[in-house]
């Protein structure tokens, strides 16, 4: 039976379903909430599909399903098959970074420390965090104000009863209370330790509360250094806890999480939140091997998330709506208030996770990395094609002095230096900025497409506004070249894009990789225009010096500098060291006309 035949076959349920290739490996694996409908939609005309799509339909020769009761049973399914068969066009988790934990031992005297190990020997685990620095602040502060052992010591009452254990610098330096030698209970140490467990566990508003319940009640009972012990408590915890502590959240648990996808891959954050404290923080990157909807990619990220802390809070803050419903959760999207504060900073996480992300892979794979920062340049600018190949123009005059223009060009997201090109405006006169860049436009690919018609650029970069922008583009319609490239203006004032036919700008991330790369390619068009344009005019303020100068050729204005170095040197020499080079006769005129220009700078500064 060909798979076309199974798919009429199969049931109007929720279930799972798995596509084969021909040497039986597991090239897919996929939930519904209805498989005949969901598996039926990607045996539709080719052209409905994207590429990756077809690609993966070509490669289909068997499938298999499983019925579940649920769409939340048939999430956790796909999730654990996914693991276990690793399919090749599936959404596959991509970070193998271990998080730190913070971990409490079973011990009769527990150890509070940093780990990166789960073990199964009954100590308890919380978090993980996504910064160690967080975690580390947190395991500071439990030292600052609880007398914690940070021996490796296996401490029993056996051992202290024998005396086997020497008591090291923390007891005398007042860190410890003495556990090894018996100087603390086991019982008393196991209330600092019930203590740490609640605050790591969200119950800090509970710990307040108990404090400030017995400081009360020592101060009734005249017990005023109790209560100040107490007092300095409160005040330490909620001096810690209002970095991490959402006031108005408070009393609330809450799951929250926050997506950022980025061409085919996804940046995740997920936030729980207890008593108003932050408990746990995770983020996690998703790689896609085909086009997924954004709400199957937050599905699988919920999934996993489930999958590894177990049940849900009550109440989950999302971006969107997932496209599975799961019984017990009510996912809400907040629109204003200390929801949407909290999903915010979920938001800021899960941005500065993909920037780290991607700023990491610049160094360790430099090509896919720019492969990257082109794709979303690509896509914010609703490109079709990648922008392999861009060109930028920039204008340079003062006052219409000089004026030049220059072409850069990057390929691959890379300068091309070999590439670039120069102009000196021929057909303009004076300061016309419009002008001159339809000119210089016009030149430059009227000339490529007589000599490399098929090296054309996919972006083409103006430096400037509206009107620089219209000007080019006419040029390059007169070329009838508009259809076989984008054009975009860059402006300075607010790094704003200017689109053809779109009357209003587009504003890019200040922080996006796209951006950045619109602003190198516009600050390389500028740096090689002005370079070009200096030295235009000091090769000008040379030739009105020298070659004004009757008798004084190109070559006589070489011999001179060469010798002499600059035109300050010729007009301070003797008359006779320049003669040996030009002759007496012109060695005379050349200092006359120095001095005297020399004079009348000097009464124009008086």
């Amino acid at each position: 039976m060909d798979v076309k035949q199974k798919i009429s076959l199969l049931p109007h349920s929720p279930g799972v379903y798995r596509y084969y290739d021909s040497e039986g490996n597991v090239i897919y694996v996929g939930k519904a909430k209805d498989l005949n409908k969901r598996v039926a939609q990607y045996f539709v005309p080719p052209e409905r599909l994207n590429l990756k799509t077809r690609i993966l339909v070509s490669k289909i020769a068997d499938l298999q399903y499983s019925v579940v009761d649920s769409e939340a049973d048939a999430l956790l399914l796909e999730n654990n098959l996914i693991k276990q068969y690793k399919p090749r066009y599936n959404i596959l988790l991509k970070d193998s970074k271990t998080y730190p934990w913070i971990c409490v031992t079973s011990d009769e005297f527990p150890r509070v420390f940093l780990t990166r190990r789960l073990e199964k020997n009954g100590s308890r685990y919380f978090g993980p965090y996504s910064s160690a620095i967080h975690a580390k602040a947190l395991l500071d502060f439990f030292r600052s104000n609880y007398p914690l052992r940070s021996c490796k010591y296996n401490i029993t009452s056996d051992s202290v009863l024998r005396g086997k254990i020497r008591p090291c610098l923390d007891l005398h330096l007042g860190r410890c209370r003495g556990c090894c030698i018996g100087a603390v209970s086991s019982q008393e140490y196991k209330g600092y330790i019930d203590e740490i467990v609640r605050l790591l566990s969200g119950g800090v508003n509970d710990v307040i509360k108990a404090y400030k319940a017995k400081m009360n009640l020592c101060a009734e009972n005249l017990d005023f250094e109790t209560a100040q012990e107490c007092k300095l408590k409160i005040e330490a915890l909620q001096n810690h806890y209002s970095k991490s502590i959402i006031s108005s959240a408070q009393g609330r648990d809450l799951d929250v999480f926050s997506l950022q996808i980025d061409s085919m891959e996804a940046f995740g954050n997920f936030l729980r939140i207890k008593g108003g404290a932050v408990v746990q923080s995770l983020n996690l990157g998703f790689k896609m091997q085909i086009e997924e909807d954004r709400a199957a990619v937050l599905s699988e990220f919920i999934a996993e998330i489930s999958s590894r802390f177990g049940a849900l809070s009550p109440e989950c803050l999302v971006p969107f709506l997932p496209d599975v419903q799961m019984d017990g959760v009510e996912f809400h999207i907040p629109l204003r208030g200390d929801k949407l504060s909290l999903l915010e900073l979920s938001d800021k996480n899960a941005r500065e996770f993909r920037f780290n992300s991607l700023k990491q892979r610049e160094h360790t794979n430099p090509e896919e990395y720019r492969r990257q920062v082109l794709e979303e340049l690509r896509k914010a600018l609703g490109m079709s094609v990648l922008p392999e190949h861009m060109e930028c123009f920039d204008n340079s005059n003062i006052q219409g002095t000089n004026p030049v223009a220059s072409c850069v060009v990057f390929r691959g997201g890379e300068p091309s230096k070999a590439d670039y090109r120069k102009f000196k405006i021929k057909t303009v006169i004076g300061a016309n900025d419009y002008a001159s860049m339809k000119e210089v436009v016009n030149r430059r690919y009227s000339r490529l497409l007589e000599e490399r018609p098929d090296d054309l650029p996919q972006l083409v970069v103006i430096d400037g506004g509206r009107g620089q922008l219209d000007f080019a583009y006419q040029a390059i319609c007169e070329l009838g070249l508009e259809d076989r490239m984008t054009v975009i203006g860059l402006a300075k004032r607010l790094e704003e894009v200017i689109r053809i036919g779109d009357p209003y700008p587009l504003f890019l991330d200040r922080n996006s990789q796209a951006l950045r790369l619109l602003q190198r390619i516009r600050d390389e068009a500028h740096r090689f225009g002005i370079t070009f344009h200096r030295s235009l005019r000091s090769k000008a303020a040379l030739q009105s010096s020298l070659r004004a100068i009757k008798g004084v050729g190109e070559q006589t204005e070489k011999t001179l500098l060469m010798h002499f170095g600059s035109v300050a040197r010729i007009a301070a020499a003797p008359t006779e060291d320049i003669a040996a080079l030009v002759g007496k006769k012109l060695a005379e005129t050349i200092k006359k006309e120095l001095n005297d220009t020399q004079d009348d700078k000097e009464s124009d500064d008086s």
